[in-house]
């Protein structure tokens, strides 16, 4: 009977427990935004994200993003800067403008978002090359997922 029942909770725990990719990502998180361009092996991003109450209503979710080692933006074309994107596939996406710190040696790209009301469980973190006069978002730079977000 004591075998029986060790079977029936060993195979019960293994049934019931929690798949950790459906698991909702705990916060604050940051995850290493990684370089999706062969020659820009330098190129490294950081994302926090976490939730903020700046208004006396329920509150949102914030991903900041800092990254370094960026491409001078016109060496890649017709872009003047980078901006942020997050999104969920086939779902939503969000953009914020990221600003350049005056640094030797290249600018520091950094920005935010604070207003996020969905759940960015499954959502993806970008730094991409932007065009301020038409709005155009260019390639990605840097990449990660909200999983890697620890």
């Amino acid at each position: 009977m004591k075998k029986m029942m060790v079977v029936v909770w060993m195979v019960g725990s293994v049934l019931v427990h929690p798949v950790q990719s459906d698991a909702e990502v705990l916060m604050p998180c940051s995850a290493v935004l990684e370089s999706v361009v062969a020659d820009q092996v330098n190129a490294k991003g950081a994302a926090l994200v976490y939730k903020v109450k700046l208004t006396p209503s329920f509150p949102r979710t914030s991903i900041s993003i800092h990254a370094n080692h960026l491409p001078v933006p016109s060496a890649a074309g017709n872009y003047d800067g980078y901006e942020g994107f997050a999104f969920i596939p086939n779902e939503i996406s969000w953009r914020f403008k990221l600003f350049p710190t005056p640094e030797v040696g290249g600018p520091t790209w950094a920005g935010r978002i604070d207003d996020i009301t969905a759940d960015v469980t499954n959502s993806t973190m970008e730094v991409r090359l932007s065009n301020s006069k038409t709005g155009k978002l260019g390639p990605v730079i840097v990449r990660n997922t909200m999983n890697a977000c620890k």
